[in-house]
């Protein structure tokens, strides 16, 4: 088996120059990090990883959580963060939470045993107070989920935006009767935000708030169908409905075929997020660049890894777009 001293021969460098190639040392010049590859390449040398690791003092691991992997939103984040880390040496542990705040506690071990670099919140089921002092024992940053007490780098989008824009799409198209469909308010600001977008855009319009048309707790396709059999059963129900989800939005309709509903003429659906079922099926939605977003908090984790860099708030803030498709 070849050694770092094998290489070293054969390349013609000092085996300090070879170590500074294997561990990316800024400072070597470009001709000698040639000649260190083809060396390697030529003896099938390969590095100890966790011996390089050991130096520098890191595991080359990320943990990202999300409360639910089987959401093709998620799903797409996490496969775009992957790749990316990938690319920079880094690999990833992903933590499914489940909407559990004792599962997300659990993860937090994570960082304070040193198993991994840093950790990514896609979403936050505990109080901020709860999950701040575990900033001492590594990098913490939130992607998707804000919040205004996390002094942490944070990408995300203005969710208040999201839910009005869609709100006064329905609005533009007629409808006076519109109802909300989320999952849980009370634990996440992405989806409190997107309803006061919604009660934005009614108060605008003068349109009234009917309680009855708040529906939560929905999360997939099977809540979406049963979200439309509560609508089913009101005797005054809306003419539209905004989602949090496009597979929530994908099973209302569903549903509303079954039951010989004509979508939109008896019932107009937005969904959230451009996934591709809704494309599949012509969902209105309002598309999240997801892949920009998976991008940009992936490079901005890595960089405060490598470059040590302090915990500071820092925001980076994208942009909706409506995407109207023939569920409107």
């Amino acid at each position: 088996m070849a050694t770092i001293q094998d290489v070293a021969k054969l390349a013609g460098l000092s085996r300090t120059t070879v170590s500074r190639v294997i561990n990316q040392h800024p400072y070597v010049t470009d001709e000698k990090k040639r000649l260190v590859m083809n060396a390697m390449e030529e003896l099938n040398y390969v590095p100890n990883s966790s011996a390089r690791r050991l130096r520098k003092q890191q595991t080359e691991t990320i943990a990202v959580y999300v409360p639910r992997i089987t959401n093709p939103f998620f799903s797409q984040m996490v496969e775009v963060m992957g790749n990316y880390a990938s690319d920079k040496g880094y690999q990833l542990i992903l933590c499914q939470t489940s909407y559990s705040r004792n599962q997300e506690m659990n993860y937090l071990e994570l960082l304070k045993t040193k198993q991994v670099d840093g950790l990514i919140l896609t979403s936050i089921e505990n109080e901020w107070s709860d999950i701040e002092p575990y900033m001492n024992f590594g990098p913490i940053m939130l992607c998707n989920e804000y919040n205004d007490e996390a002094e942490v780098p944070t990408v995300y989008l203005n969710q208040v935006e999201g839910g009005y824009i869609g709100t006064r799409h329905l609005i533009k198209q007629g409808h006076t009767k519109i109802g909300y469909c989320s999952g849980d308010n009370t634990a996440s600001r992405v989806a409190s935000d997107r309803y006061k977008g919604y009660k934005k855009a009614l108060a605008e319009a003068g349109l009234p708030l009917n309680e009855e048309w708040f529906l939560t707790s929905a999360y997939s396709i099977e809540d979406g169908k049963r979200i439309f059999q509560t609508i089913a059963s009101m005797q005054n129900p809306p003419t539209a409905v905004f989602t949090g989800s496009d597979e929530v939005a994908a099973g209302i309709w569903k549903e509303a075929v079954n039951h010989q509903w004509r979508v939109p003429d008896d019932l107009a659906i937005i969904g959230f997020d451009d996934q591709p079922i809704a494309d599949l099926i012509g969902l209105t939605t309002i598309e999240q660049p997801i892949e920009e977003i998976a991008k940009r908090a992936m490079e901005q984790m890595i960089q405060t890894i490598e470059k040590k860099l302090p915990s500071k708030k820092k925001e980076i803030q994208l942009d909706f777009k409506l995407v109207k498709r023939r569920s409107t």
